[in-house]
């Protein structure tokens, strides 16, 4: 694709996406500035939980599944990216009622259980989206060198500049306008991209998903088969224990304008997230089915299987692609930056950190995010950002050990202390599991790699970590026999 071209549309997409941020006057007020607390309607909290949510990792992540899983893979992450936010429809309102003065998760995990339980969340939380947010990073570059050939660096530092700089001076506020625009522009450019796409011969697509890879024997990839319903299920629990962590999702319950608007909101939010996750997963099928990529290529390049049916496409294809994985990115990236400095300010400094300072945070988070998706080195340790979707499943089982002691906490007999041991011991869980199936350098393994012996999620492990948090929690608290107490 020409050079110009390209950096054209990168500083044209990129200059909107800022003169809409900016749009929205500074708010001097840290209340406002990190959750606009009570101002948004059903329709613009929909959309901003449908922008926010899906990110960059929609072009890479739901293929990659569908190219190396079956059908039950496919459905698990389409189920899964819809989960989240019918939970938010349900869990949110009671959360917002108990701590109606809110901004994070962890603050109303700090009025049920106690300090030391918000700094755990609050670390568990700021680990996940600081991670969701340099992969979207490493999304970002990888994609914008497979459709145009630039070098990987300039978008995600063109990306990184923009999106902290309206961030860091509107707040919330400024992400909440810019997402309304970039999930139109991604319903429009999804719609109308996946309309030319499948103008073509339909049976010969459907017969593409349906057909096992020709190539490649360690990719089941076919719609066809059915025997992935535990990997599937694994994502459903690992994806969705993750996204209640997400504190751009707390943020935006806060931001209703009242409980009914949140629920439709997120209604509303899922609707739209299933049947694009559910596309994308399926076309990853077919790519396998097409036995077009080599057997010996790298895993990258596998993870980015989707790209692969955009091959000789005409330009103006790619150039509404391009579009289309700058909205995407734009709309995650701004409301995790934002949604960290929220954890960080709130949960970890004990709400001691000054606007100035939640500023300034919101931009050196870049620079690092940045570093970490270009693969360094450091200390002898090489960071791996081959696979988006290994990226995520790091995170997704610290999530997973944790969320059923934070919510078993709407029961009150559930103590601080339970929740904090059971949260540690869902980990640990992990490490039982593989020293009881294998040895204990297996347990540990998991914990950084949770997949099986094909890539794909390993539901036994998280189903150690979910169950063995939970039954610790639990009996912890009834053995003690005493009700929450906040000041624990």
């Amino acid at each position: 694709m020409n050079s110009i071209l390209t950096y054209g549309l990168l500083c044209f997409t990129l200059g909107v996406f800022a003169y809409i941020g900016f749009q929205k006057e500074s708010d001097e007020e840290e209340e406002q500035y990190l959750s606009a607390r009570n101002s948004k309607n059903s329709l613009q909290i929909g959309l901003s939980l449908f922008a926010s949510g899906v990110g960059i990792w929609v072009l890479f992540g739901p293929s990659e599944v569908g190219y190396w899983g079956g059908f039950w893979d496919v459905m698990g992450y389409a189920v899964s990216a819809a989960t989240p936010f019918l939970l938010l429809a349900y869990v949110g309102p009671m959360v917002r009622k108990k701590m109606p003065t809110g901004v994070t998760l962890a603050d109303y995990v700090r009025m049920r259980i106690g300090r030391p339980m918000q700094i755990y969340v609050g670390i568990i939380s700021v680990l996940y989206m600081f991670t969701f947010l340099f992969a979207e990073f490493t999304a970002i570059g990888r994609a914008m060198n497979i459709l145009t050939g630039i070098n990987t660096l300039t978008p995600m530092v063109a990306v990184g500049i923009v999106t902290a700089a309206y961030t860091s001076y509107g707040g919330l506020p400024a992400s909440l306008r810019t997402d309304r625009w970039q999930a139109w522009v991604v319903l429009w450019l999804f719609v109308a991209l996946m309309l030319i796409l499948f103008t073509g011969d339909i049976s010969s697509l459907v017969s593409d998903a349906k057909a096992y890879n020709p190539v490649d024997d360690w990719s089941i990839g076919s719609i066809s088969y059915m025997d992935s319903f535990a990997s599937g299920l694994a994502l459903v629990i690992a994806i969705t224990a993750a996204e209640m962590f997400t504190q751009g999702n707390w943020q935006r319950a806060y931001a209703s304008e009242n409980d009914k608007a949140l629920q439709r909101g997120s209604l509303l939010a899922a609707g739209l997230v299933f049947p694009l996750v559910l596309i994308m997963g399926i076309l990853g099928t077919v790519v396998a089915g097409q036995g077009i990529i080599p057997a010996e290529a790298s895993l990258s390049d596998k993870s980015g299987a989707f790209f692969y049916l955009l091959e000789d496409v005409h330009v103006l294809f790619i150039s509404a692609f391009i579009i289309l994985g700058l909205a995407l990115v734009c709309s995650s990236v701004d409301t995790l930056q934002n949604a960290v400095v929220a954890s960080i300010s709130r949960d970890l400094s004990d709400g001691k950190m000054k606007l100035q300072h939640a500023r300034i945070a919101t931009i050196a988070l870049v620079p690092i995010a940045i570093y970490l998706a270009t693969e360094p080195t450091i200390f002898g340790f090489e960071v791996n950002a081959t696979s988006v979707f290994a990226i995520f499943l790091r995170a997704d089982l610290l999530a997973t050990a944790t969320v059923l002691p934070v919510f078993l906490t709407l029961w009150e007999r559930i103590t601080s202390q339970a929740a904090l041991i059971g949260a540690l011991s869902g980990l640990g869980s992990v490490v039982v599991y593989g020293m009881f199936t294998a040895d204990i350098s297996t347990g540990f393994s998991y914990i950084w790699l949770p997949t099986n012996e094909y890539g794909l999620a390993n539901l036994d492990v998280f189903l150690s970590a979910l169950l063995g948090s939970g039954i610790v929690t639990v009996l912890i608290s009834l053995l003690r026999r005493q009700p929450i107490n906040s000041e624990e």
